[in-house]
């Protein structure tokens, strides 16, 4: 093989192998990044990944919140009417964090189940749903399509 022909076969090797770690890290990044969302249903049947961070959501059950009297730890139920998921939470709840409203939490399961969550979102008005809470809550049957839980 000639000279020049070996230089540029190892340049395009070169660019190719650049290429190829590039598009691995983007990837990579990415896969570390999303953050998927699963209802109590689906975290109660096992089908959310535990020690990955998600998201999940649902109506704050009532007379569920408890809070800790010397840290700001707090505990609540979060529900779909079908079965309900336990949320940790150490830190300040939302100003619109109330019971029997919807909420998304992101968050890690442990190995009890249980949500540990770093970040709670409520809602921000008196008709407003996250979106994935409202799907789940009409595929389990608990909201009509006025937008009105049961």
């Amino acid at each position: 093989m000639k000279p020049l022909r070996k230089k540029r076969l190892y340049i395009v090797l070169a660019i190719l192998a650049g290429v190829g770690i590039a598009v691995a890290l983007a990837l990579s990044a990415l896969q570390e990044n999303i953050n998927l969302f699963y209802t109590p249903t689906q975290i109660a049947n096992g089908e959310a990944p535990k020690d990955t961070r998600i998201r999940a959501g649902g109506m704050v059950e009532k007379g569920s919140l408890q809070r800790s009297g010397d840290s700001l730890d707090v505990q609540f139920v979060v529900t779909d009417f079908a079965r309900n998921v336990t949320i940790r939470y150490r830190g300040i709840l939302p100003d619109l964090f109330r019971e029997g409203q919807g909420i998304v939490a992101l968050g890690k399961l442990d190995a009890d189940g249980v949500l540990v969550a770093d970040e709670v979102l409520a809602k921000h008005d008196e008709k407003y749903m996250p979106p994935e809470v409202t799907k789940a809550l009409k595929e389990s049957g608990q909201m009509s399509s006025a937008g009105e839980t049961k």
